[in-house]
Formats: C-alpha cells, structure tokens, sequence
C-alpha cells in the first residue's frame, strides 16, 4: 500500500502531455480541477464539519442522527455525498472506513481519495485484519478498543468523527479544524494533538 511504483503516475503524465499535445485538453482546467478538490472540497470542509460537531452539542447531535442533512447544512453537498453516516469515535469504539468493492468515498467532505484506499490490499486486510492494517499505517489501537470496519458504497458513505484532542477547549472552530486530518476521518488515524 504504497506509492513506489512510479508507473502509475508515468503513465498519467504521459497520458495528459499527449491530451495536451493534441489540444483535447487545458492543463490550466486540469489543475483547476485538481486544486478545486485538493483544497475548497478537500479534506477541509470535513475538517470543519467535525471542528463544528466539537464545538456546537446541537450539531453533533443532528450530525449523528441525519449526517446528510446536517453536512448539507453547511454547504457540502454533490456527487458521492448524497447519503452520508457520521460514526463517532469512543474510548470502546474506534471506527475505520472501507469501500471493499471499489473506492466509494464522501468527494464532498473529504475530496480527492488518496491511493492507498482504493488498493486492493488495503481494500481486502482492513476487513480482515484491521488492527494489524492500522498499525502498519502508524495509528495502534489498544485491545480493549473494539474495532469495527465500514464498508462505504454507491448508496451510503461514511465520515468519521474523531475524538476531540485533549487541551483543545480554548481552541476556536478554525483553530480545532487544523487539528483534523482526511486520514482521522476515515479513521485511519487520530486528531493530532495541539502543538
């Protein structure tokens, strides 16, 4: 589950430069594309999706029961995030995210999905062998913390709600939003502490 293997990119290098070549394709429209998802539908309207379930009771609550509608309510809305379900993270249970057919991903909240979840090997052991999985991934969950795998698909999506760090109570929702990962809300790894 890594990114070594240069032939993938090579090849889409390839592919673009002769798109280009032939005029088929504006690489400023690409890299528009590309920045649209990697920053205004990226990871952080997630980010503050989950800064705003920390901060407002209300919200979290509303989030938990119909994560739909209330993502909806704050603008994050399209393709791929037509049904969304929120799973907190708890001291007795720690969720991870799957699509184990394919790579169904909430594009809305978290954007572009990165390359190791639509990997085969990480597609089929997660469900398997999801403590050793998560381990190799860096984030070690304790025995005593269940864990339970989800399996995203066309009809529903997931978005993990991490746990909020300790030390953060004077944090505002844009300071606790850089505190939220893509990869935490797939529930491949924590909220990172506060520096």
């Amino acid at each position: 589950m890594t990114d070594d293997d240069p032939g993938p990119a090579l090849r889409t290098a390839a592919l673009e430069e002769l798109l280009v070549e032939r005029g088929l394709v504006d690489p400023a429209v690409v890299d528009g594309f590309v920045r649209t998802y990697e920053r205004d539908v990226g990871p952080l309207n997630g980010a503050t999706v989950v800064a705003r379930a920390w901060t407002d009771p209300q919200f979290r609550e509303w989030l938990l029961r119909d994560g739909t509608a209330a993502i909806a309510s704050l603008g994050f809305t399209g393709p791929q995030g037509e049904h969304m379900v929120v799973l907190e993270q708890t001291e007795q249970v720690h969720h991870v995210v799957v699509c184990t057919l394919c790579s169904c991903y909430p594009w809305p909240v978290l954007g572009l999905p990165p390359s190791w979840y639509k990997d085969p090997a990480y597609r089929a052991r997660v469900v398997r062998e999801p403590r050793t999985v998560l381990a190799e991934m860096g984030l070690d969950v304790p025995p005593e913390r269940r864990i339970e795998v989800w399996d995203s698909s066309a009809e529903v999506r997931y978005l993990v709600l991490p746990r909020r760090p300790a030390g953060t109570e004077g944090l505002t929702a844009e300071q606790l939003a850089g505190l939220v990962g893509r990869d935490a809300m797939v529930g491949v790894a924590e909220a990172v502490e506060p520096s």
